[in-house]
C-alpha cells in the first residue's frame, strides 16, 4: 500500500472519529428514527470517501459534512413524496384501470431509476436536460435562459442522453 493512501485512511479514520457521533445527532434532529440518522450518516462518510480528496475538506470539515447529509436527506425526501404521489395517483384510479402490483413494483421501481440517474448528473446538465425534456424548450431558448452558448447546451444534452442509455 503506498504511502500516501496510508495518510488519506488516517485521515479519514480521524475526521470519522471526530464528527460521527456529531454528525449521528445532527441527523436525529431531522429524521424520524435513530437507525435512519445513523444510516445517514454512514452515507455521508461514503460518499466523501468516494467522491472528495480530504484535501478538499477546508478548514471546517462538519460544513462539508452537514451539505452532503442534506443533499441526501433531500433524495430520500424526494423518493418518499415519488413514492407516496404515485400511490395517491393509484387510489384515484377505477380499480379496473389499477395496474397489478407487479406493475405497480415496476413502474415505482422504474421512477427511481430516473430519479437515481437525475441525482447523478451534474446540476448543470440536469437542470439543461430538465428544460428541455419537461419543459419543451429549445436549445437556443435555454441557452438564452441560462447564459449559456448553444453549443453549450447540446454539450449538456449529449451527456444527459449518455447517461439515460447507460440506465438502460
Amino acid at each position: 500500500m503506498a504511502a500516501g493512501s496510508t495518510t488519506a485512511q488516517d485521515g479519514l479514520h480521524t475526521l470519522y472519529a471526530s464528527h460521527h457521533g456529531w454528525l449521528v445527532g445532527w441527523l436525529r434532529r431531522r429524521v424520524d428514527s435513530p437507525a435512519d440518522a445513523a444510516d445517514f450518516a454512514q452515507d455521508t462518510f461514503m460518499r466523501l470517501l468516494v467522491r472528495r480528496s480530504l484535501a478538499d475538506l477546508g478548514p471546517e470539515p462538519r460544513a462539508l459534512l452537514v451539505h452532503i447529509a442534506k443533499a441526501l436527506l433531500v433524495d430520500h425526501w424526494r423518493h418518499q413524496e415519488v413514492a407516496r404521489l404515485y400511490r395517491e395517483a393509484l387510489a384515484g384510479q377505477p380499480e379496473p384501470l389499477a395496474p397489478s402490483a407487479e406493475a405497480q413494483a415496476s413502474v415505482r421501481e422504474a421512477l427511481l431509476r430516473i430519479d437515481r440517474m437525475l441525482g447523478e448528473m451534474p446540476e448543470r446538465v440536469r437542470v439543461v436536460f430538465l428544460m428541455a425534456q419537461i419543459d419543451g424548450l429549445k436549445y437556443a431558448e435555454i441557452a438564452q435562459r441560462l447564459g449559456m452558448a448553444e453549443i453549450s447546451v447540446k454539450r449538456h444534452m449529449r451527456r444527459a442522453f449518455i447517461a439515460c442509455m447507460e440506465m438502460l
